[in-house]
């Protein structure tokens, strides 16, 4: 979701759509306690396509440009997670991110009547981060399987460069990225932190209270 506030020169698109892309990722992490935990992910997103309007009001009639272009992503994120308990083999669970994102931008064709107009893609890093929520399934002591929720936000940067077509049209810049992703995985954890098949697990025990010793 890119919303309608990019930029080409000096004029915003009537609107920008970004439509979804499929990714794959993995990633390696430390089991703190049996209610935090940590690792490092990496999701590669796979060519998605933009499309976009721009309206130049100057002529009569106004002239109307359609631009499409493409992106894909790397993402690269530091994780942390609060378990909330195991309840009947399921263990909820709200997490966060922080790291950097890699968008590489296809060229973009700018049309309108008359003009047929190529602007470079443009690529680099991105601050980005994550908010994470969902549960995992114990199938075995070692095995979960995972399936969450997760809002990205990737930082804004420069999209294309002037155009070939000595229009002058460009740079253009995006703002802020939000993704909404729905992810299923397997997590396999080793040693005994990650069994959550046996009893379930609260989240607090309060300890036995102290009681003195009585002399007789």
């Amino acid at each position: 979701d890119a919303g309608g506030n990019l930029t080409i020169g000096s004029k915003n698109f009537d609107f920008a759509k970004l439509k979804g892309s499929f990714a794959v990722g993995g990633g390696v992490g430390y089991q703190i306690s049996h209610y935090l935990r940590t690792d490092v992910t990496a999701d590669y997103w796979f060519k998605g396509n933009f499309r976009g309007q721009t309206t130049d009001a100057t002529t009569t009639p106004a002239t109307i440009s359609t631009d499409t272009s493409s992106f894909r992503a790397l993402l690269l994120l530091a994780n942390a997670y609060a378990e909330l308990g195991t309840y009947k083999r399921i263990t909820p669970y709200i997490g966060a991110g922080i790291g950097g994102a890699h968008i590489k931008w296809g060229d973009l064709n700018n049309r309108y009547p008359g003009v047929d107009d190529w602007h470079k893609g443009a690529s680099g890093w991105r601050f980005a981060w994550a908010l994470m929520a969902g549960a995992s399934y114990c199938v075995t002591n070692n095995l979960h399987a995972d399936l969450g929720y997760r809002f990205s936000r990737i930082e804004g940067g420069k999209m294309f460069s002037y155009g070939g077509g000595g229009n002058g049209a460009g740079p253009g810049f995006h703002k802020d990225i939000n993704t909404h992703e729905v992810r299923a995985g397997l997590r396999y954890q080793f040693g005994n932190n990650g069994n959550r098949c046996g009893e379930e697990q609260i989240v607090y025990i309060p300890p036995e209270p102290y009681e003195p010793p009585v002399y007789k």
